[in-house]
């Protein structure tokens, strides 16, 4: 496990690879799970208010579900963004066979830093990498192409933690005893 200031990194993050490959997946991130994408707090009303704004966007049966349900639920004291019957985002469409995000400018942070999650461990924030079938594609392309994980999610991370913070990363990584993987 390695540590920048209060942020823990697991040891698998460093030698991830990834590029998301659309035409694979078809946007599976945004239909498999039982849960929504997780929400922190402080992107609730930025999700709430960007209801009007897409609701041109979603399928009607999305928008009669989030005027009925809303768009966010609580589950186990962590926030969400809802699933319809099951499957996919309140906030999901379809667009020639792939499923896309009606939000794409305000995507809560955990959809933009997938797939890395936030998890908690000894009270700080623990950086992980979920492993899903749905993305072998994007984790093979992102070994083909030299994309690692960490640059593929730059922009969350810089916009989460700063600049400096993730200079510190890459410090730390390029001087690190853990190589990037390649397969």
């Amino acid at each position: 496990m390695l540590a920048i200031g209060d942020v823990l990194i697991d040891e698998e993050v460093p030698g991830a690879f990834f590029c998301c490959d659309l035409d694979v997946c078809k946007g599976a991130c945004c239909v498999e799970g039982e849960l929504g994408a997780p929400v922190m707090k402080g992107e609730a009303d930025s999700l709430r208010e960007a209801v009007p704004l897409v609701r041109a966007m979603l399928p009607e049966k999305n928008v009669r579900y989030i005027k009925r349900n809303g768009c966010l639920e609580v589950y186990q004291g962590d926030l969400y963004t809802r699933i319809i019957e099951g499957r996919e985002c309140v906030f999901a469409f379809r667009n020639g066979g792939i499923t896309l995000c009606a939000i794409e400018k305000r995507k809560p942070l955990s959809c933009r830093l997938f797939p890395i999650r936030i998890k908690k461990k000894f009270g700080l924030d623990y950086l992980v990498v979920e492993r899903h079938a749905m993305c072998r594609q994007a984790r093979k392309k992102g070994i083909e192409r030299q994309v690692p994980l960490v640059d593929y999610v730059r922009e969350a991370l810089i916009e989460y933690y700063g600049l400096s913070w993730y200079s510190r990363l890459k410090d730390l990584l390029a001087n690190s005893p853990i190589h990037y993987a390649r397969h």
